[in-house]
């Protein structure tokens, strides 16, 4: 067996970041932002007003002002200001040349086209200079996943499409004889297989583009033509038969279609009988088939084989930490991600671990990470914990 950190270097050796492509902006949000993008404006590309009221060359309290037009957003005053003069301006509408500053309209009064200039005035400027918020040529760095604010900032710098890297397509295939699909009645010796779902809701939430194959069963013959299906993805991920069992053919059968192994279990728990390898020009990863070993593998393995491949880096799942809510007893010789919850005194490790608990996982909100032959620990102490989203 290897350990989680070795692991997860082999996978990252499997792991090339895929090419970009470019992409409408408005189809861009949530994607990896592949190459910088550059301004193509000054943002505001004018000085523009950042209250409704009067544009002045200079003001005093007392001051009486005549009104000599108005300058509204995408319609400016073509003029300039004088002393003793004003400019009627609104919210993001361009300053008139000449004018120092805005005097919002609650410090005025104004009679036809004259305004008097009331006591106590409004000390800022509420003149937003051009360029303020950035310059032409100002830079989003990347790689970088494009949240909603950055998709207002490209738009903004004048940005119509953006390059982005290739989302991820990942073949999904379950094994196993007792497996049916939700919505179908089970035999007496069947389950329903529920791990494929799980993560292919997990790649999708990570950007990748999960295809569910349909179901293997445990023989070689459907194995074959299963893996035949595989067709262009860039991950394939199994479930099931990572083990040695009689049945567990997912191995031997994908050595014989050449699969280069690259490991095969590893020391951790939920999750020992893992497996992974380069298929054609696929990553491989083979999961346990427990519903919990799957998920987990999927938060400590496939969710950073995915940032790889979308060119955010090698690393780990990142990591927190938390006080201790109760003691916990000492581990043993394997890594253990137990499911937990947090709370206001912190960290609480869910009292049964069993594998198959998929219930348990639905009520734990992380994943409490615990060294290999770690010693029991007070309630307190800090540990560390993969969080959930």
């Amino acid at each position: 067996m290897i350990t989680v950190t070795e692991a997860l270097d082999r996978l990252f050796a499997l792991a090339t970041p895929l090419a970009p492509e470019t992409v409408p902006l408005a189809q861009a949000a949530g994607r990896v932002l592949a190459r910088e993008a550059t301004a193509r404006r000054d943002q505001p590309p004018f000085p523009a007003s950042a209250m409704d009221g009067y544009a002045v060359a200079d003001a005093a309290a007392g001051d009486s002002l005549t009104v000599i037009g108005e300058s509204a957003a995408g319609h400016g005053f073509a003029g300039s200001v004088g002393p003793g003069q004003a400019v009627r301006i609104f919210t993001g509408a361009p300053v008139p040349e000449g004018a120092t500053r805005v005097v919002i309209q609650e410090d005025t009064t104004r009679d036809g086209d004259r305004i008097t200039l009331q006591a106590n005035l409004d000390a800022p400027t509420h003149i937003r200079p051009a360029g303020s918020d950035f310059r032409a040529g100002a830079a989003i760095p990347a790689p970088r996943r494009l949240s909603p604010s950055d998709i207002a900032l490209l738009a903004s710098m004048n940005i119509a499409e953006v390059a982005v890297t290739r989302q991820p397509r990942v073949a999904l295939i379950s094994t196993g004889d007792e497996l049916v699909m939700p919505g179908e009645d089970p035999g007496p010796d069947q389950i329903i297989v529920s791990n494929t779902f799980g993560l292919a809701a997990l790649l999708q939430d990570l950007g990748a583009l999960p295809r569910m194959l349909p179901i293997a069963r445990d023989n070689r013959e459907a194995l074959r033509s299963v893996f035949g299906l595989v067709d262009d993805a860039d991950l394939v991920i199994t479930i099931g038969g990572a083990s040695v069992g009689d049945h567990d053919l997912v191995a031997p059968v994908l050595a014989e279609l050449g699969m280069e192994q690259a490991f095969h279990k590893v020391a951790m728990r939920p999750g020992k009988p893992l497996m992974s390898g380069r298929f054609g020009k696929a990553t491989m990863i083979g999961l346990p088939g427990n519903p919990v070993s799957a998920m987990v593998c999927g938060h400590v393995f496939v969710a950073p084989v995915i940032r790889a491949l979308l060119g955010l880096g090698a690393a780990p799942a990142p990591r927190r930490t938390a006080p201790l809510a109760e003691p916990l007893a000492a581990n043993g010789p394997r890594e253990h991600y137990m499911r937990a919850t947090l709370g206001p005194d912190g960290i609480t490790a869910q009292g049964r671990q069993d594998s198959s608990l998929l219930s348990i996982l639905g009520q734990s909100d992380a994943l409490l990470v615990r060294p290999v032959r770690d010693p029991a620990r007070a309630a307190g102490e800090m540990v560390e914990y993969l969080p959930f989203g």
